[in-house]
């Protein structure tokens, strides 16, 4: 299988998957994979029920493409950030419940849990507002991923990144659950924050476990 084909079958693929696992519903969010010269990503209005190989466009990052489809209305925000970010090789965007719950209140997921600094960071940041699918959106996006591999965007949804389709499905899975059960502890109580000594040192875990958390500049 060629290179073209084997992304479009991930991306296919995954899109299904994130409806499968409940953090996707109708044609909400869009998935997105590296390849030579360019990305393949979910095409505008597919849904997580019907996607097939053929509900994929392959471009190039300038917005450039050959194939018939419209990609997804978003396709400037994952360009931005496969061009900003050159060790990703993969974008899942996502409508999932409790990261847009969270989103919608404008914040971002602190360091309620050691996982968090699997992120890359101290925290998961929020972005600010901006409507969907214009380059403004694409900007913020790529500010609150400086230094880490997922963010929020505010009043939408998430993002997470991964070395490949597969690494940033995990994420979303895990990023989901993170805000889940940081709103559950929330509706108990004032959740306790890990201080920088105690992320520092799940960091140092981080780098012998399953492979070192990638690292953003």
């Amino acid at each position: 299988m060629s290179e073209l084909a084997q992304a479009r079958n991930e991306v296919a693929r995954t899109y299904r998957e994130l409806g499968r696992l409940g953090l996707n519903f109708g044609s909400a969010g869009n998935v997105s994979c590296r390849v030579a010269e360019g990305m393949v990503i979910t095409r505008s209005g597919t849904t997580v029920d019907a996607t097939a190989e053929g509900d994929t466009v392959w471009m190039t990052l300038d917005g450039s493409t050959t194939d018939a489809a419209a990609a997804s209305s978003e396709w400037p925000m994952h360009a931005a950030i496969l061009r900003a970010f050159p060790e990703v090789g993969s974008v899942v965007h996502t409508h999932a419940d409790a990261c847009t719950a969270l989103a919608c209140l404008g914040e971002g997921l602190p360091a309620f849990h050691y996982m968090i600094a699997g992120f890359g960071g101290d925290d998961v940041r929020c972005a600010p507002y901006v409507t969907f699918g214009t380059p403004e959106l694409a900007e913020v996006a790529v500010e609150a991923l400086r230094g880490r591999t997922a963010c929020l965007l505010g009043n939408h949804g998430m993002i997470v990144t991964g070395r490949d389709v597969k690494t940033a499905l995990a994420a979303a899975v895990r990023l989901e659950t993170l805000a889940r059960q940081y709103l559950l502890a929330r509706s108990a109580g004032t959740p306790q924050l890990l201080d920088a000594a105690q992320l520092d040192a799940t960091r140092e875990r981080y780098k012998t476990y399953g492979g070192a958390a990638p690292k953003r500049v």
